[in-house]
């Protein structure tokens, strides 16, 4: 079992800048790709962006392109989400989420690849 905890969300102007975190615990979680969803209210939820076990590979919504970064840290067992030039659009409940297999070589980008999920964190971005 991983145990995933987010970080991080809070409300900030159009522009602005977040960092999230999701702090790892359990088995270990540097051999599973990891991935950041978010979702708002009355919409399903949406890959924003997904990093491969050893963080060679990312992979980003078109929405998020550009303006998010993932990156992990495996001796912290944590990963990262950089947020800039936040929209209101961007708006939504952020989940991290642990893939279900190890050492997968791309970054799945589907919710049910994902075994293991945070609470998840609020972000609010303010026009």
């Amino acid at each position: 079992q991983v145990q995933l905890v987010e970080s991080g969300g809070g409300l900030v102007q159009a522009g602005g800048s977040l960092r999230l975190s999701c702090a790892a615990s359990g088995r270990t979680s540097s051999t599973l790709a990891m991935g950041w969803f978010r979702q708002a209210p009355g919409k399903d939820r949406e890959f924003v962006a997904g990093i491969t076990w050893g963080g060679g590979k990312t992979y980003y919504a078109d929405s998020v392109k550009g303006r998010f970064t993932i990156s992990r840290d495996n001796a912290k067992n944590t990963v990262y989400l950089y947020m800039n030039s936040l929209k209101p659009e961007d708006t939504a409940g952020y989940y991290c989420a642990a893939d279900r297999n190890e050492r997968r070589l791309v970054v799945p980008t589907t919710s049910v690849s994902y075994a293991y999920w945070g609470q998840g964190t609020q972000v609010t971005v303010s026009s």
